[in-house]
């Protein structure tokens, strides 16, 4: 049976035919949506783990143990996740573990670009890039093999376009594996300096045979065409090259590390002109220079954003055409034409810059951090919104957890008096993922800074998924809930305030008195997320004989309100309730639809 599915969920349906039995994730897109399938498969334990770094070591454990387990993360998870791995790569496992890598060029939702295939070579590890959801799963499925064929863990790649894209997987049954039986093996698992040493060259000699491996693999084929042009790609990549250039030869790695030599040499020596097209670094072609073969790549293909069909027709495409225009496809071949009609196009629509939702708690007190003129360094999150117009009250956003670290850095720079107008902001369930220690060390360390927790009762921005603070686990099922006051004292800190995120004096007076007050405090500004909290409360109108115009409702940049001339209007449809708005209106010329004679 066939069906259509995003590559996440191939993922998913491959992991469980092959015999998955444990898997962890911290959510971030573009992978969340792997666990959430996994949740879904009786015979999988699933977890949301606190962070990335946790998640592998949950897989590790699970691998030694016996049980086929994958860790799945996006990009920058993987550097959560690093120390781990690289040890990991010394080890190698017992049964197969996975390291899904979701990489997001382009950065559709992350704080930088960054091409994972490094990781692989790091480590020395195998690297996998499926180019549709069929050869997600089957890469998948391959993934446990090979990771326990040579003892390694197997990195799986995916960027944002294959992990969201549809294509037909043909399904297939749940392979059991048996429970491997697990030995005690000190020299194996225990990595002491001199066991250390003696693993190295394991690791070199598993290399070497992975490397033997990936010239006879079928994961790395030739499709001969017309010889004249040859190109070198893989995954997405793979795709945009067999639409713009239907007609040349092209060698498709799936398996990117190790490279196979031979097979490269033989390929770029068999046609005219050899290009390679891959997105984001020139993994593959920095190290096919380095053998001394001439082939042309980043000098033509962009080393930033998303490839395109229309990007490899017009730069590779163009050199092509010149020699032989039929190898390149007429519809994409047209100069130029595609890029001016986009740009036509996005010149007539709006500006739309990101804003929070409407009844967002994260609002106030960013508008507050505003008002009072305080530094802030910021996390990710929807709260990194807060450094976007009108409310502009984030200062740095660096990584998950760094807020503390930040701030930290910034009072032990400038001085306790500095410390003063410096806040580190941060939501629930990045604190839990790694706020904790930056915690710990302003404790430690003696500082006089103060931390918000922007607590919101999910993971909101990958789409509400559940963390230790929520008290559910990844299947919805109840779990001990983690307490974040608690936390906080149990860290050293004497300080705590809780106060409603809706209530803007309430918040302004927390601010003003941690910020004045002596050593560290937190502050856990509370208030579920608006998209979870499904009772919309009464809505708030504009009260046009006192409206003044002054715009300043306008500066909470809620997507509810607007102005039609001289007053402000309030959409009813958007508006949910949460009264930010009044608490900002200086001419009470805000209340609630009802309280009044209309």
């Amino acid at each position: 049976m066939r069906e259509l599915l995003i590559g996440n969920h191939a993922l998913a349906r491959g992991a469980w035919e092959a015999g998955l039995r444990v898997a962890a994730a911290y959510p971030g897109t573009p992978s969340t949506e792997i666990i959430e399938a996994l949740a879904g498969y009786p015979e999988v334990y699933a977890e949301w783990s606190p962070n990335e770094k946790v998640a592998l070591e949950v897989a590790i454990g699970a691998a030694i143990g016996g049980a086929r387990a994958l860790a799945a993360m996006k990009h920058v998870g993987v550097n959560v996740a690093a120390d781990p791995l690289m040890t990991l790569a010394y080890t190698g496992v017992n049964a197969g573990l996975v390291l899904v890598s979701a990489d997001d060029p382009g950065l559709f939702s992350s704080q930088n670009e960054q091409d994972n295939r490094f990781y692989a070579r790091i480590a020395q590890i195998p690297c996998l890039e499926p180019a549709d959801s069929q050869e997600v799963k089957d890469m998948t499925m391959l993934a446990f093999s090979l990771s326990e064929e040579f003892d390694t863990p197997v990195i799986l790649r995916l960027t944002t376009r294959i992990a969201h894209s549809y294509s037909l997987v043909e399904l297939g049954e749940r392979r059991e594996v048996p429970l491997k039986d697990y030995l005690k093996q000190p020299s194996k698992y225990v990595m002491l300096p001199a066991y250390g040493r003696a693993r190295h060259l394991v690791v070199e000699e598993r290399r070497l045979k992975l490397a033997a491996y990936a010239e006879t693999t079928p994961l790395n084929r030739v499709e001969w065409a017309d010889r004249r042009v040859g190109v070198i790609s893989s995954g997405i990549a793979y795709q945009y090259v067999k639409e713009a250039l239907p007609g040349v030869s092209v060698l498709k790695l799936g398996l990117t590390y190790p490279l196979p030599e031979k097979l490269i040499r033989d390929f770029v020596n068999a046609v005219e002109t050899c290009y390679v097209v891959e997105e984001l670094e020139p993994f593959l072609e920095d190290q096919i220079r380095a053998w001394g073969l001439p082939v042309a790549g980043k000098e033509l293909v962009p080393r930033v954003d998303e490839l395109s069909s229309a990007i490899v027709a017009h730069t590779v495409g163009s050199r092509v055409a010149a020699l032989a225009p039929e190898l390149v496809s007429p519809a994409l071949a047209q100069p130029a034409r595609a890029p001016e009609a986009a740009a036509k196009a996005a010149a007539e629509l709006p500006g739309r810059p990101p804003l929070m939702c409407p009844g967002c708690p994260h609002r106030g007190v960013f508008y507050v951090l505003k008002k009072l003129g305080l530094v802030v360094a910021g996390d990710i999150g929807c709260y990194t919104l807060g450094a976007t117009p009108p409310l502009q009250a984030m200062d740095t956003c660096i990584c998950m957890g760094a807020s503390l670290g930040v701030a930290m850095g910034m009072e032990k720079a400038r001085g306790p008096e500095f410390a003063r107008r410096v806040v580190g902001v941060i939501g629930d369930s990045t604190f839990l993922h790694s706020g904790m220690t930056g915690l710990l060390d302003m404790v430690y360390n003696g500082s006089n800074g103060t931390l918000i927790i922007l607590d919101n009762g999910t993971t909101a921005m990958t789409g509400h998924q559940d963390h230790p603070g929520t008290g559910y686990t990844a299947a919805h099922r109840q779990a001990p809930k983690a307490d974040l006051e608690q936390i906080a004292r149990a860290l050293g800190v004497q300080r705590v305030q809780v106060v409603d995120s809706y209530d803007l004096e309430a918040v302004e007076r927390a601010i003003r008195e941690e910020t004045a007050a002596a050593g560290p405090s937190v502050i856990i500004a509370r208030r579920p997320c608006a998209l979870l909290h499904k009772e919309k409360e009464a809505v708030y109108i504009v009260d046009k004989e006192n409206c003044l115009g002054c715009r300043y409702c306008l500066e909470l940049g809620c997507p509810a309100l607007s102005f039609n001339g001289e007053q402000a209007v309030i959409d009813p449809i958007q508006c949910n309730g949460c009264g930010l708005c009044t608490q900002v209106c200086p001419a009470e010329a805000i209340r609630k639809a009802g309280e009044g004679n209309e």
